[in-house]
């Protein structure tokens, strides 16, 4: 007696992607493997890779089970964005796509600087609970696009609003709102160039989305994709805890990144935003590693758990790569000039196909989602 088993769907540059049916004998223990089909055709198995699983500590997890792609819960935000940059015109040069913290845009060779581009949103019942003071959304919502820039190396510009309200929104709320994105603006700089507004269905959710431009030099530019295996992996303040309204409070690390891109160059750098079991494969694999980890090395914020620094999301702190041999001065220098937040030293990139994977972190399309914090 045999029965069927499948093997998960794998995507590697150079490679096919391949969905294949393996008869098994009954009763055997189906392993998990990834199998890359390459471009002759040539079927193979490289060195297994720990799954993720359900424990944020677990090495080893079971294969999804198979099922039709229908729906935006079943391929998640990173493979929905690679399925729809398919279906429209892309810039064709572009210093860095869709898959960055921002769109960066070539001006030409007589310009000093790039361009930054931004967009984010924020959805009522999902970013933020309708009790929430509107000052500290509008502050958020500002803030979010402002963490984008910093991950970049680069300082925020001009900004647009969209507005898509009830029609029994108070005045009052959104006037708080726009006092809370001005405060943004006046703390980190720039400043607001127009907008839009719109009404939805009285009992939909409220929108808020912010459009920006920035800037960074060409020599400051920080990507995600730039790192290399051997490189140390480093997290600024503490993880956990946006819980308890720190996503509603947070500072956008716009100063300590300038820092950074200015006396260090990080490798590769990004922001934390869905937390950083859902982030930090992200990074790894857009510079082609894989990475360990070290959970008694992370920076909890206080009465936060393990779990929660992985997966809370939102602590929009800056995670980055950098050369081990220039560690120990970074951190020696930082204490020096942001003695009231912690730098910290919490694993590595190693080659790919080798390392681990985290559980946890922030899905945007996952079913059954209420509040993201």
């Amino acid at each position: 007696m045999f029965r069927a088993g499948f093997c998960r769907r794998t995507q590697q540059p150079g490679s096919a992607a391949a969905l294949v049916l393996l008869w098994l004998p009954a009763g055997a223990r189906l392993r998990t493997h990834r199998l890359i089909v390459g471009t002759r055709g040539h079927a193979f198995l490289p060195e297994r890779r720990y799954r993720r699983g359900r424990d944020a500590h677990s090495r080893l997890g079971y294969p999804p089970s198979f099922r039709p792609v229908t729906h935006l819960s079943d391929i998640g935000e990173d493979a929905l964005i690679q399925r729809l940059v398919r279906l429209v015109p892309l810039d064709p040069s572009p210093a860095a796509g869709p898959g960055d913290d921002c769109a960066v845009v070539d001006p030409g060779p007589g310009h000093s600087k790039l361009q930054l581009l931004k967009t984010d949103a924020l959805v009522e019942h999902v970013h933020f609970l309708p009790e929430a003071a509107p000052r500290a959304v509008g502050w958020k919502a500002c803030a979010r696009v402002m963490s984008d820039f910093a991950a970049m190396g680069g300082q925020p510009e001009r900004f647009l609003v969209t507005l898509a309200l009830p029609p029994h929104t108070p005045v009052a709320w959104v006037e708080n709102l726009y006092l809370g994105i001005g405060e943004c603006l006046r703390h980190f700089g720039g400043v607001l160039a127009g907008g839009e507004t719109s009404s939805v269905p009285p009992s939909s959710a409220a929108v808020i989305s912010i459009a920006a431009t920035g800037s960074v030099l060409r020599h400051h530019l920080t990507l995600r994709s730039t790192a290399k295996p051997g490189h140390a992996l480093l997290v600024t303040g503490t993880l956990g805890g946006s819980r308890h309204a720190k996503h509603l409070t947070f500072s956008p690390r716009l100063r300590e990144a300038a820092w950074l891109v200015s006396h260090f160059k990080p490798a590769a750098m990004m922001d934390l935003s869905d937390g950083l079991a859902r982030d930090l494969p992200r990074l790894a694999a857009a510079s082609g590693c894989g990475f360990v980890v070290e959970p008694s090395a992370l920076p909890l914020t206080a009465g936060c758990t393990v779990e929660q620094a992985l997966g809370d999301g939102e602590d929009f702190e800056m995670l980055l790569a950098l050369e081990d041999a220039r560690v120990d001065e970074l951190l020696a220098a930082w204490c020096d000039v942001f003695p009231e937040l912690a730098l910290t030293r919490i694993g590595r990139l190693v080659e790919a196909g080798a390392g681990e994977t985290l559980a946890g972190g922030w899905e945007h399309f996952a079913p059954g989602l209420g509040i993201k914090h």
